[in-house]
């Protein structure tokens, strides 16, 4: 009885297979119910005394053969049938892969920024985190303008002259004091106000501003370069400019342009009058093209700036400016057919 049980234990070392039926088979027929494990303990009791310590040794160890070649022929069984979905077929398409969407700030900033390269403008940038001479000083704003106070200013409280910057008018500084004219230029960035948070304002916001100098630039260069810019971006091409006043150009104006009445959006919008603000603009103050060392009896230029946010609620229906700086998932994934 023990020399067929050492047989089996040879014949479990022996043994290979390669498909699930055939080590199922096997598995039955030695740790099965009716298997020749369970038949071998029924004959322990028919087993001479003398010999049952070595039979029971014997039939242990061909369980447990028979346990690890199971559970080691699974094993390899299920390590190839996974290598087999993963590398079998290379020619099967591949997972769907996630496309971002592009933030409508952005997108109507890279927008700008193609218009006006269409007529020669570069792009230049500065810190956000700028001081008073490039902020105010150096464009005309005197310390006791209304602009300079600290309910419109964030200014860093251990040193009152370094603030965060108002608006991107402190590019065209700096722009202006490494540059020599001819300068035409556009500055888009990230600006801070002091302002309440709402649905049409925020403490921090987006600007693109314009400059151009050069010898004998004259308002009417001024008017026909906006011309150009509202048509090629919002495909209107009536505008009007009425007097403003901004520290920094003179003479200086807003920039409406005829939005229409044809639906009721366009009512809201523009209250009626089919006209909507989208920007101020100016020639360039003497005083600053002095600051920038630049000779105001040579050169003239002027200069425009509007909010990119603004743009992009109305080009994009967005009824609330929170709504861009809150990183909604549900929000931005409606600008992954955008460019």
């Amino acid at each position: 009885m023990i020399d067929q049980v050492r047989k089996h234990i040879a014949e479990v070392a022996e043994f290979s297979a390669d498909k699930p039926e055939a080590i199922e088979a096997f598995r039955i027929k030695y740790l099965g119910k009716k298997g020749l494990l369970n038949h071998f303990f029924g004959e322990f009791k028919n087993v001479p005394a003398a010999d049952k310590k070595l039979f029971g040794q014997a039939v242990n160890e061909l369980k447990t053969a028979a346990t690890e070649k199971v559970q080691a022929l699974k094993e390899a069984l299920e390590g190839k049938t996974s290598e087999k979905k993963v590398y079998g077929d290379l020619t099967r398409p591949a997972e769907p892969l996630e496309l971002g969407a592009r933030h409508p700030v952005s997108i109507v900033k890279n927008q700008i920024i193609d218009v006006f390269s269409r007529i020669g403008f570069n792009v230049s940038e500065g810190p956000e985190i700028e001081d008073d001479w490039h902020n105010f000083s150096a464009l005309n704003l005197p310390e006791h303008h209304p602009a300079r106070d600290m309910q419109d200013t964030f200014y860093i409280q251990t040193n009152p002259d370094i603030l965060l910057r108002t608006h991107t008018s402190s590019v065209q500084v700096r722009y202006m004091e490494t540059n020599k004219p001819p300068i035409r230029t556009i500055s888009p960035g990230r600006v801070y106000r002091n302002e309440a948070i709402s649905a049409r304002s925020h403490c921090f916001f987006h600007q693109v501003e314009g400059l151009y100098i050069d010898k004998g630039v004259s308002f009417a260069d001024l008017k026909q370069t906006l011309q150009f810019f509202t048509t090629a971006l919002f495909g209107k091409s009536k505008i009007r400019l009425r007097p403003s006043y901004f520290p920094f150009t003179e003479p200086s104006a807003e920039v409406d342009v005829y939005w229409g009445l044809e639906t009721e959006t366009d009512y809201r919008m523009t209250k009626g009058t089919g006209w909507l603000e989208i920007m101020g603009c100016g020639m360039v103050d003497p005083n600053v093209l002095v600051n920038c060392n630049i000779d105001p009896k040579e050169y003239s230029g002027f200069a425009f700036g509007m909010g990119i946010d603004r743009i992009a609620l109305l080009l994009h229906q967005i009824s609330d400016i929170r709504l861009l700086s809150e990183n909604d998932v549900r929000f931005l994934e409606q600008f992954k057919s955008a460019l």
